[in-house]
């Protein structure tokens, strides 16, 4: 397949600026493989597709509020900052995209929280992406806390508030490293968890730290000439032996997103089992792709001509994806991070 058969339009109307509340409300497009069925539901009535002994894997990343405000030293300009990855915790230093870039050179320091906290431009990386040093040498994750904003995607066209700090967060999240929020997670409440474990149900957490990439559109015709950016993750051996159980007894495992699948996809052993591991992923899945552990995804309306389509697009048929979005568009259906969700069975 090629990139041009991953183009269609949103109208803007459907992108969706704040999520549904509560969010087990938003809307829930039912997707069947074997007879290209097509439902229309509300979220919390995935409960009816579960049975006892199937397994559940979610992404427990926590996404930290990534995004600065500072102002150059001497011209005052203001100066936006995205957090990417910290490459050394003692020293301060990360990677990061800067906005606007032409503003910013080596040498240049960026000032936050009222001057109280600077950052040194230590190095280019690209046209935007630049490596900084901060002056504070204590957790920056906590001055992040107070002075960070959260880390919305560029098509939610309003500043980042108070509430986006609880809304862009999944409510199983735990460990601190996305700048993206896992977003097919973000509809999933404590009281739908409770209902999905009283089923029998096993909930089975793994992690895969989402970076900006996810948004990044795909810029090459021959999908085989795209790179992903890498990204962190980990499976333990708990979840590994749960989801292997599953495989074993014949039950379904249901993916949480694209980043569950990728990291599943990551750690697949000889015999289509799971094992526990942890590292870097860079894993690339598009059309046709034999998918050896998942068995049901949930997943959101994606960008067009990004990764994310092109996973869900060979998990559910390329065509039959397409009808969805479709009849989605038709439909009013919200897209993207905030949007309605997908389960394709």
């Amino acid at each position: 397949m090629k990139l041009t058969d991953f183009k269609y339009s949103v109208p803007r109307n459907l992108i969706a600026k704040h999520p549904a509340q509560p969010r087990d409300h938003s809307r829930l497009m039912v997707l069947d493989r074997k007879t290209e069925e097509i439902r229309d539901l509300l979220f919390y009535q995935i409960v009816d597709y579960f049975q006892k002994g199937d397994c559940l894997v979610i992404n427990e990343t926590k996404v930290f509020p990534a995004r600065l405000i500072g102002k150059k030293e001497k011209t005052n300009a203001r100066i936006e900052v995205l957090l990417l990855r910290e490459l050394n915790h003692d020293e301060g230093i990360w990677d990061v995209i800067v906005e606007p870039a032409r503003k910013v050179r080596i040498g240049n320091k960026i000032y936050f929280d009222d001057d109280r906290i600077y950052a040194e431009v230590i190095d280019n990386t690209t046209s935007r992406g630049r490596t900084i040093k901060f002056n504070y040498k204590g957790d920056i994750y906590k001055i992040l806390e107070k002075i960070g904003q959260m880390p919305l995607p560029h098509y939610i066209k309003r500043e980042p508030t108070e509430q986006d700090k609880e809304d862009y967060q999944t409510v199983y999240a735990k460990t601190v490293g996305a700048v993206a929020a896992p977003t097919a997670g973000l509809h999933f409440t404590r009281r739908l968890l409770n209902k999905l474990e009283e089923k029998g149900v096993k909930i089975v957490p793994l992690i895969l730290h989402i970076g900006i990439g996810t948004f990044r559109p795909v810029e090459v015709e021959d999908l085989t000439k795209h790179r992903m950016d890498s990204e962190y993750y980990e499976i333990s051996p708990e979840a590994a032996k749960i989801i292997n159980d599953t495989i074993d007894s014949k039950k379904s495992v249901f993916a949480v997103g694209t980043s569950v699948v990728r990291v599943l996809e990551t750690c697949i052993t000889t015999d289509n089992h799971v094992k526990a591991s942890r590292g870097w992923t860079d894993k690339f899945i598009y059309p046709p792709f034999d998918f050896k552990v998942v068995d049901h995804l949930i997943t959101n309306f994606h960008l067009p001509e990004t990764t994310l389509i092109m996973l869900v697009s060979a998990f559910a048929g390329h065509e039959f994806l397409m009808r969805a979005y479709k009849k989605a568009i038709k439909d009013g259906y919200r897209f993207y991070s905030y949007g309605d969700a997908m389960l394709i069975l």
